[in-house]
């Protein structure tokens, strides 16, 4: 018998992959590599003759995004099911213990809260890429996302506490954009993983065209020659060495693992691991009382955005775990709900904050492990005192004492949003690829990860990762037809 986690999606071998030259080689299957696989299945949709091939690291885990599982909600997806299957960097990285790593398929798309707002207009303006062509990869995004702003449409909680923030002169609150599907299941047509992970992008990618994904491969280094791509070396799991060749290879490995492949590749690019950015962030967690709204309560998903003076965002959700839970569950009547509010601040991008190759400790499979040096500089400790005054007072706003004491800095690497350390660039001094994502100097290696960011805004990583993704993708169409 064949069990059911080995059939919901098909793999190939390393070894049968060795012997196959790819068109485009994708190395991890998170929200980059998920997106640089559907676009391409898609643009060569009717071009059989070109190979796609995508290899993770980990094996399969859960065919959806956790929250999507109906013996799961809020608090168990994150505190037990992401504790059991993710790895922590704590004792590895003192610098940026509060890091963790999901080894799966899928990767930590798995797990993520699913907010998208956009990064603030005055940032992306700056990057090396024209701003209407920005503009266009975002909507188309948003539009492969769901992103919906209607998740609490019609609670009067959510009405209630955005009145009492813009009442306070909190204007940048509004309702938080979620990639969520909103569409009911009709006419035969299944909308049953309402929640958005990169196994959506890979069901899109096998519905388009056939690809090769291999699981359970560890990527050791890209090979190079003469300036170009001809492949990369991975391991299987039993430590086999295999050489897969591929005309492209796009890393989308993360913002710590593709630097460690890079590195350990000898890709003399300077930047490469420099400028590793994170928010700085606060959770506080505080009740108020069940009176105060009527009896259509409601779920809430609240943002306060990023401003010029403010750089930082603050996410409101609640109430208890009905943010989002099983339709199996009962909810209970509590005098008092719980509200989560989250803020993340700005950090600046500095090119001493980086990662790099360890050379005195090596892996299972006798590779350089990274190491990391972190810290925050005298302005992100402004951003920090200003983001912790501004999460009292939006708390305040809405009736929800919050004690300024009791408002404390999460460890760097807790919010998982690090980016930036092979951001895109014209300047190969201070960037590791082009605007286009390809590494300065190798023809056919690209990077469409977090990595890939030239700067980091109040606003998580994910949308600007799968907009830049689409546009690698398309490139590399453009390039190879």
């Amino acid at each position: 018998m064949v069990k059911y986690p080995g059939n919901w999606i098909s793999t190939k071998s390393l070894e049968e992959m060795a012997n196959t030259t790819y068109d485009v080689l994708i190395i991890g299957t998170g929200h980059g590599g998920g997106t640089v696989l559907s676009r391409l299945c898609e643009l060569w949709r009717n071009n059989g003759a070109k190979k796609i091939g995508i290899l993770e690291r980990g094996d399969k885990l859960f065919h959806s995004h956790s929250l999507n599982i109906p013996t799961m909600n809020i608090n168990t997806a994150s505190n037990q099911l992401l504790e059991d299957n993710s790895t922590s960097f704590k004792d590895r990285l003192p610098e940026f213990s509060g890091a963790r790593m999901v080894y799966a398929l899928g990767g930590r798309s798995l797990f993520w809260n699913c907010t998208v707002p956009r990064p603030i207009e005055s940032e992306l303006r700056k990057w090396p890429i024209n701003y209407r062509e920005l503009e266009a990869y975002y909507s188309m995004a948003e539009k492969s996302l769901n992103a919906s702003i209607s998740y609490s449409k019609g609670s009067s909680m959510q009405n209630l506490l955005l009145r009492k923030l813009y009442s306070k002169g909190i204007l940048e609150a509004r309702d938080l954009p979620l990639a969520f599907d909103m569409e009911a299941s009709r006419k035969g047509q299944i909308h049953s993983n309402p929640w958005y992970s990169s196994i959506n992008k890979l069901a899109s990618a096998q519905y388009n065209r056939d690809f090769d994904l291999g699981l359970n491969a560890y990527v050791s280094r890209v090979l190079t020659e003469d300036g170009k791509i001809f492949g990369v070396e991975v391991f299987s799991q039993n430590k086999d060495l295999y050489i897969i060749p591929a005309k492209n290879v796009v890393l989308s490995a993360s913002t710590l693992e593709t630097p460690r492949i890079l590195l350990n590749s000898n890709i003399n690019i300077p930047a490469i691991g420099h400028y590793l950015t994170e928010h700085v962030s606060i959770i506080a967690v505080r009740t108020i009382s069940r009176g105060c709204f009527s009896e259509n309560l409601g779920n809430l998903s609240i943002l306060k955005a990023e401003t010029e003076e403010a750089p930082y965002q603050i996410q409101i959700i609640g109430p208890n775990q009905y943010f989002s839970y099983q339709q199996f569950e009962n909810k209970n009547l509590q005098n008092e709900l719980t509200v989560i509010l989250t803020a993340f601040g700005r950090v600046e991008s500095r090119p001493e904050n980086r990662v790099y190759i360890d050379s005195s400790a090596k892996d299972e499979f006798g590779m350089p492990l990274i190491q990391v040096n972190y810290s925050l500089s005298d302005r992100d400790y402004e951003v920090v005192n200003q983001m912790s005054r501004g999460i009292v007072e939006a708390a305040n706003a809405m009736g929800i004492a919050l004690n300024p004491a009791t408002v404390a800095l999460r460890p760097p690497g807790s919010s998982m949003h690090e980016s930036c350390t092979c951001r895109i660039g014209t300047n190969p001094e201070t960037s590791a690829a082009n605007p286009h994502g390809q590494i300065h100097g190798i023809e056919g290696l690209f990077v469409a990860d977090n990595s890939a960011l030239p700067s980091l805004s109040a606003s998580g990583p994910t949308i600007s990762n799968i907009a830049l993704s689409m546009r690698v993708a398309d490139y590399i169409y453009l390039k190879e037809t």
